[in-house]
């Protein structure tokens, strides 16, 4: 059994952990995700054999026992020979790190890891509520500030100002379709009143979900906007949605600036 220990934010654990999934299905070897098995109550795989608060508990002090081996993976493209052997000899292992990364495994493995990672019936129905009838083209919008303010310095902080104007220059792409506008995020002091009145010609909702309730709604969406984020890119996922990450807020959107997960989580740092 590979216990992996995940670090940051629910995005970043689903896409560690699903590298490391993919490698562990390859190699015919279980994992368990340490996360999942207490903090992220949304998916299927919080319901799954091994995922629970006693093996989480039982594989966390072993390794901090030194009673199973831990391997890392801390290191943007380097050599993982010696933690791969270790995963493949020994029965339990922890394993660990941001860079544990095979892209072609995790492709290959995508609908299972897409599974594993299914929301519970009632976060889809509460989605489904939220997002009424079809028609409209959906747009999800994910406004990141809270960490962001110092993330790569401050690069992708962006005002509200800034995020309307990528919202226009959007709008401007699809002059003819009439769009419901999606907006989740990390801001509680989020300017609501200001989107409202900017796109009154929109339907414009602030879902106020959960993680995984804010998740599965952007996933539903037929477009995603958003600063270069996991978070934009798990909800991609599932779906196959077109996502464009904005890295300059002042770029003229078109169809060219969106990009598809199979590409786009090959360049995530």
């Amino acid at each position: 059994m590979i216990f992996v220990h995940d670090k940051g934010r629910m995005a970043n654990n689903m896409l560690q952990y699903g590298h490391l999934y993919a490698w562990g299905r390859e190699n015919g070897r279980p994992t368990m995700s340490m996360r999942f098995a207490y903090k992220y109550p949304y998916f299927h795989i919080c319901h799954t054999r091994h995922h629970n608060f006693p093996t989480y508990v039982a594989a966390k002090y072993a390794a901090r026992w030194g009673l199973i081996p831990t391997v890392r993976f801390d290191e943007e493209g380097a050599d993982t020979t010696v933690q791969e052997q270790t995963m493949r000899r020994r029965r339990w292992v922890m394993a660990g790190g941001w860079y544990a990364r095979w892209y072609d495994l995790f492709l290959k493995y995508k609908p299972e890891i897409i599974q594993l990672f299914a929301f519970d019936a009632a976060i889809e129905q509460r989605v489904a509520g939220i997002l009424g009838d079809e028609g409209p083209l959906r747009l999800g919008i994910h406004i990141r500030r809270g960490d962001y303010r110092t993330f790569c310095g401050g690069r992708y902080f962006y005002t509200d100002e800034q995020y309307a104007a990528v919202i226009d220059s959007f709008l401007a792409m699809e002059p003819h379709r009439p769009v419901d506008l999606f907006i989740c995020g990390n801001d509680p002091q989020l300017n609501r009143a200001y989107y409202e009145q900017r796109f009154a010609q929109c339907r414009v909702v602030f879902p106020d979900g959960n993680p995984g309730e804010d998740l599965c709604l952007l996933s539903h969406c037929d477009y995603l906007i958003g600063p270069p984020s996991t978070f934009t890119l798990a909800a991609a996922m599932y779906h196959d949605r077109p996502l464009y990450w904005v890295k300059n807020p002042a770029a003229v959107v078109t169809p060219a600036s969106f990009g598809r997960f199979d590409q786009l989580f090959r360049q995530i740092v």
